[in-house]
């Protein structure tokens, strides 16, 4: 099969096409007959070898995919409510800048109605990791505020229109004004202009100086402290990066006092079961939103799969509102 492989650490140039034997489903395991992958920051920072795949794991970077069931056993396909060469998108630990990957059939989903493959490919990571952070650890609930930092990003755009589609008011940080706007578009309550605004002052101007009950952050560093000045009483920041750094300064004083909570968490490593219980929860809660167009894929690029390289590149710029995909048909 081809695929695309990290021949050393380094820039996107590193990622180079080749061939791979194909890889061989186990118990509980499907093979997909790839024809999107999506592109996503942890590829990035393991082709830089700074987050090595989990045991047993695949060393070729991707961690969402689309296309059909090419080979698993049919009982167990059965009995998740899926079949042999059915269309479908996957979670998987790695492996997916390839034509087959290998994926746990608890971690599949059917294809909503109506999107394309590379629509697809773009959910999986992204949605995952939003329903696992801001609904299950966050509790989010309805007529409650969601402040996203980076809502441009494919976590940001999906973090926004699940926030709003489940009835929540949702402000945005991004670091100009045109994605300031397209968060908008996608149903932001409120955009902040991070790089010529205090996100602190405007998130408690646009709550009446009550604050927001969950903050989603993919940065850390020293956000910590200001989101915390930015939670309402009793709200839940969530952390699920670190691109400003490890290290942060808090005032604990505040967060007992106003009984907050920081939590975080990391997605790749954990379990099937543990994505399997997210999947059913997708499928049952977020599908038919998706199928109804009510919430509905971000697509900034598509690039041909031998043109990995670019879309890294294009993914580092920041330049991109959503997603980034490589289309195996291409």
């Amino acid at each position: 099969m081809r695929a695309i492989a990290i021949t050393q650490f380094g820039g996107p140039e590193v990622l180079v096409e080749t061939t791979r034997p194909d890889p061989q489903p186990a118990a509980g395991e499907v093979l997909v007959r790839v024809t999107a992958s999506g592109i996503n920051r942890p590829d990035v920072l393991q082709r830089k070898g700074a987050y090595a795949p989990p045991p047993g794991a695949s060393d070729l970077p991707g961690l969402e995919i689309a296309g059909t069931i090419a080979a698993g056993d049919a009982a167990e396909l059965a009995a998740a409510g899926l079949s042999l060469g059915q269309r479908v998108c996957a979670l998987v630990a790695g492996g997916g800048y390839a034509e087959l990957c290998v994926a746990p059939i608890a971690q599949c989903l059917p294809v909503p109605d109506g999107l394309s493959d590379v629509e697809a490919a773009s959910l999986p990571e992204t949605f995952f990791t939003v329903w696992s952070n801001v609904f299950d650890r966050g509790r989010l609930q309805p007529g409650e505020t969601l402040l996203v930092q980076g809502g441009s990003s494919g976590i940001g755009v999906t973090a926004i229109q699940l926030g709003k589609a489940f009835g929540a008011k949702v402000l945005v940080t991004a670091g100009s004004d045109d994605k300031v706007a397209a968060c908008v578009a996608l149903g932001a309550d409120v955009g902040i202009n991070y790089r010529r605004q205090d996100f602190v002052a405007e998130v408690k101007a646009a709550t009446g100086g009550r604050g927001a009950d969950v903050v989603l952050d993919m940065v850390a560093g020293d956000y910590v402290g200001r989101e915390l000045q930015c939670l309402a009483d009793d709200g839940r920041l969530v952390i699920i990066a670190v691109q400003g750094g490890v290290k942060s300064e808090i005032n604990a004083g505040e967060v007992l006092r106003r009984r907050l909570t920081i939590t975080g968490s990391t997605l790749r490593p954990r379990p099937v079961a543990f994505k399997g219980a997210i999947a059913a929860a997708l499928r049952q809660r977020v599908w038919p939103v998706l199928a109804s167009g009510q919430v509905r894929p971000v697509i900034h690029t598509v690039f041909p799969a031998a043109q990995a390289a670019q879309a890294h590149a294009l993914m580092e710029s920041s330049q991109h509102v959503g997603k980034i995909v490589l289309d195996w048909t291409l």
